[in-house]
């Protein structure tokens, strides 16, 4: 693991808001649990509190805290689809944030395959907050330069690297009906 990584694992930790390379953009990211970080995300994005966020993590145990899993079924229908580009739409725990889930009874959830976002949620120890970094509704970052033309200084920290070969943002399911809710090809 590099020291970048390091550093934009440390800015997590503090309470810092940062933009990674995902599988297709670059992604801003933030402890899930801290309200002011993810709060800030949404400022920044001028996105509403009530859609919800996704978290991506490196490990199924990672996001398992976060979910009531219906059945083992669904869990092997989860981890057959990961690492790699499908967010799951996942019920949750009764104790998950509205800042999380939004109106939503669900989380969206994703075990990433870019070995960047592998090495910073194992680095910061959990899953992170991963939202396009973009204004909501315009075009997402897919470079780091991209990233510090749009935010400026509201980021604490951009972890430079190589966004993954994919064209589009991740595909988003829902775990109970399988029904797609947003296709990949955006």
């Amino acid at each position: 693991m590099n020291w970048l990584v390091h550093e934009a694992a440390r800015s997590l930790l503090g309470g810092g808001v940062i933009a990674y390379p995902t599988e297709a953009v670059f992604g801003l990211g933030c402890d899930p649990l801290d309200v002011n970080a993810v709060l800030r995300i949404l400022i920044c994005k001028q996105r509403s509190l009530d859609q919800g966020l996704i978290l991506v993590a490196s490990a199924f145990d990672q996001l398992e805290p976060y979910l009531a899993i219906p059945d083992k079924k669904t869990k092997n229908k989860l981890l057959a689809s990961w690492p790699g580009p499908v967010t799951w739409l996942v019920p949750v725990q009764p104790w998950v944030p509205y800042w999380l889930t939004g109106k939503y009874d669900t989380l969206a959830v994703r075990i990433s395959g870019h070995p960047l976002v592998q090495q910073l949620c194992e680095a910061f120890g959990g899953a992170i907050v991963s939202t396009s970094a973009n204004i909501h509704g315009r075009r997402a970052a897919r470079s780091a330069l991209m990233v510090h033309r749009v935010f400026g200084n509201k980021i604490d920290y951009i972890l430079n690297g190589e966004t993954g070969k994919l064209a589009s943002v991740s595909e988003i399911r829902d775990a109970r009906s399988d029904r797609i809710v947003r296709p990949a090809s955006r």
